[in-house]
């Protein structure tokens, strides 16, 4: 079977941003309050009549301008987001018909902050069992949709964008086999739900999961790939929150790599949050291309999902 790698990233954020002073118009908090929690000192926040399927579509024009590929050889279109304009026509299907695209499979994935590693690993299963040849994966999500602004436990968090990957058949395989699960008996610790919906979660009960119980599954997301967390250039973690991301590095034991901390001036941008990051990383040239990378995403539904990459 072919394997699959990489080959460009794009990604695209709203033009507004949000510091934590703008906050402090919205809700009793401060920027020091914020800070010494999450590490969030900036977000961008999307414009009313804003979709979340049009930031999906730059993104994804963007990436395939860097591959070199024209939209009608896409087959295969993954969005992952929670935060969907409509049941259907899906995100994908959306993105689908904004780009041109020719007769594409077309598939949302909801598996909210982790949807983007979960889509990459269907993409490269596709690909891998000769189901695609060239594929869109996308992680796109307006987190301030689903966000009340009068709770200062979760606002201070959110913000909103897309990011995307071009995924495509290679003989020397660049996307190791993904690692994924779940604890379904805590899925309510973190929940979007409601009329309308309104995300919240256990705050503590997230921070305690993912600084014990994460770590160990990293090092066998590394293991399953054939690599130490030394040899490591590269590490995006979901950027969920600073406070998550720094420990969860230290425990990893990822001496030499390059840690991504878009949360600082992106917020938490579920599905999107990898994607994001991981475009700015290779924009700025800070990871060599062909080094690996470990992705590794957690949240709703305490689902999980990593692989190492090979930086595009």
């Amino acid at each position: 079977m072919p394997g699959s790698r990489i080959v460009a990233l794009g990604h695209s954020q709203p033009a507004r941003v949000v510091t934590n002073a703008d906050l402090l118009q919205v809700v009793d908090t401060s920027d020091e309050w914020i800070t010494s929690r999450v590490g969030i000192r900036t977000r961008r926040i999307a414009e009313p009549g804003q979709t979340v399927d049009e930031f999906a579509a730059d993104a994804a024009a963007k990436a395939l301008a860097g591959a070199g590929i024209a939209a009608g050889d896409v087959d295969l279109v993954l969005v992952a987001t929670s935060t969907a304009t409509a049941a259907s026509p899906n995100t994908a299907a959306r993105v689908a018909a904004r780009l041109g695209m020719a007769a594409p499979a077309t598939i949302d994935v909801n598996v909210v902050c982790s949807g983007f590693t979960h889509a990459l690993a269907l993409a490269d299963q596709a690909i891998r069992c000769e189901q695609a040849t060239n594929a869109l994966v996308i992680g796109a999500d307006f987190m301030s949709a689903v966000t009340d602004w009068s709770d200062r436990s979760t606002c201070v968090l959110v913000g909103d964008g897309a990011g995307a990957a071009v995924v495509t058949a290679t003989e020397q395989p660049g996307i190791s086999p993904v690692l994924w699960g779940s604890v379904p008996e805590q899925g309510r610790a973190v929940v979007i739900e409601g009329t309308p919906n309104r995300f919240s979660q256990q705050g503590q009960a997230v921070f305690r999961w993912t600084t014990t119980a994460l770590p160990a599954i990293a090092r066998q997301v590394c293991e399953r790939a054939g690599v130490t967390p030394q040899e490591l250039a590269g590490v995006v973690f979901h950027q969920a929150n600073l406070r998550i991301i720094e420990p969860l590095a230290a425990k990893l034991g990822a001496v030499n790599a390059v840690v991504a901390k878009d949360v600082v001036e992106s917020g938490n941008t579920s599905a999107a949050s990898i994607p994001i990051a991981l475009a700015k990383l290779v924009e700025r040239r800070e990871i060599p291309a062909g080094a690996p990378v470990l992705l590794f995403a957690f949240g709703g539904n305490l689902s999980y999902a990593g692989q190492v990459i090979a930086c595009p």
